[in-house]
């Protein structure tokens, strides 16, 4: 046994190894992440401004400093030349489905899977969709909360993927009556009334959704429909419902009248909406609901009917119904309604998610007006524009490189982005 000195030295020896210790570890500690320095040609903002020989400082996840030259570049700092290119934020899509996963060459096989399988398929998706230069998603319902397990894999860096804000579990209306004795299936998005409404999303956002989606109105795939499926009551209830709970609402409707609703329901936004009359347009431009309207995804449907086994009458509504939304989407951006990029994208549309910006330029916007949507706006919608949309100091480090001036030729943006930065991380390099 240890007497009682002994045991005193010992612990004046533990305490002295500690008290040594203790400041290696807090200097240690305070060690700031090494910084790289980033040299483009030109830095486009979506303002509509270029600035030529560009230095873009990043520090861990965040941009440090943006100036031009070489003189404010540290001693010691990784320098990376992209002087061939231009510099845009990263891209923000507001409209993805990250779990509608179908192998291509097989298209028509489209069983049931697992929530783990899904996750891992989805892998392609992340990955095609940081190639389009989308550093960030909103993803617009799942089943079995894999979208949520996928966010969460990214957000752990388990996946390699854009940030991502989630929904869960669409809210869609059934009509076919309780069964006795079983349990409701409002926690799966499938309700009846405005109580099932409220048990729904509680669900959601107890299991960690960040969003909250409606499907207004008929209307998906090859359907072009947009008969409102929820009241206008319904919709005021699932926007109050969610704001209860902190959550904002996005509201899905091809057609007028379930876009209308969703528009004076307070949603944060309204996706796919076409037809509307010049009255609702100039109401829509004094409320902050954003309008995604997205157009491609109809394109790729058409374009693919062979594959997904679509009807030449079904290819005819969706060109015409593409033709409407366009047409709505010139009259909206001219009444000065604000917009934000959605792809919709599902199975291989990933990797052409920027293609809306195509449709934005067609409907009148010049190609600086159409950034603005896929990086300003998003992030505004989002709830993030102190972090995403903009290269400036404190906003991540979610940076992309095309080659040509994205300011002049919108076609830059779709289609020669080269190197990809989420977050201070290359997660894209094809120079």
């Amino acid at each position: 046994m240890m007497t009682t000195r002994r045991v005193r030295h010992r612990i004046r020896a533990i305490l002295c190894v500690a008290m040594s210790v203790t400041p290696l570890l807090a200097r240690a500690q305070s060690v700031p992440s090494p910084v790289t320095a980033l040299r483009f040609g030109a830095m486009a903002d979506p303002s509509g401004r270029t600035t030529k020989n560009v230095t873009i400082l990043v520090q861990a996840d965040t941009v440090l400093r943006v100036g031009t030259g070489t003189a404010m570049i540290p001693k010691g700092a990784t320098i990376v030349d992209l002087r061939r290119y231009t510099a845009i934020p990263g891209l923000v899509d507001v409209h993805t489905h990250m779990t509608f996963v179908r192998d291509k060459a097989n298209p028509l096989v489209n069983g049931p899977r697992s929530r783990d399988s899904v996750i891992a398929a989805a892998a392609a998706n992340l990955r095609r969709t940081l190639e389009a230069g989308v550093t960030t998603v909103r993803d617009l319902g799942a089943s079995n909360y894999a979208d949520i397990g996928i966010r969460d894999a990214v957000n752990s860096g388990e996946m390699i993927g854009p940030r991502m804000f989630v929904a869960g579990y669409g809210l869609s209306k059934v009509s076919t009556p309780p069964v006795a004795g079983q349990p409701s299936l409002a926690a799966r998005g499938r309700v009846r009334d405005t109580i099932d409404i409220k048990e729904a999303i509680q669900a959601q956002v107890d299991a960690g959704a960040d969003w909250i989606k409606m499907y207004g109105s008929t209307g998906t795939y090859a359907n072009v429909t947009g008969v409102q499926t929820f009241t206008d009551t319904e919709m005021r209830v699932a926007t109050e419902a969610a704001h209860r709970f902190k959550r904002p609402i996005a509201i899905h409707s091809y057609g007028d009248s379930g876009g209308r609703a969703a528009l004076r329901a307070g949603a944060e936004s309204v996706e796919h909406p076409a037809g509307f009359d010049d009255a609702t347009l100039a109401e829509w431009a004094t409320r902050g609901t954003m309008y995604v309207p997205t157009i491609d995804h109809n394109r790729f449907y058409a374009e693919n009917a062979a594959l997904l086994g679509y009807s030449r009458e079904q290819v005819a509504g969706l060109d015409s119904f593409r033709l409407l939304n366009l047409e709505t989407a010139r009259r909206a951006h001219k009444a000065g309604v604000r917009f934000a990029m959605g792809s919709d994208a599902v199975y291989w549309m990933f990797g052409e998610n920027t293609r809306e910006l195509g449709w934005f330029v067609k409907a009148g916007m010049t190609p600086a007006q159409a950034l603005v949507t896929a990086t300003t706006n998003g992030a505004l919608l989002l709830g993030q524009p102190t972090k995403l949309g903009r290269i400036a100091p404190g906003f991540f480090a979610d940076i992309v490189a095309v080659e040509g001036d994205p300011l002049a030729n919108i076609d830059v943006v779709l289609d020669r982005v080269r190197w990809v930065m989420k977050g201070g991380v290359v997660v894209v390099d094809k120079r």
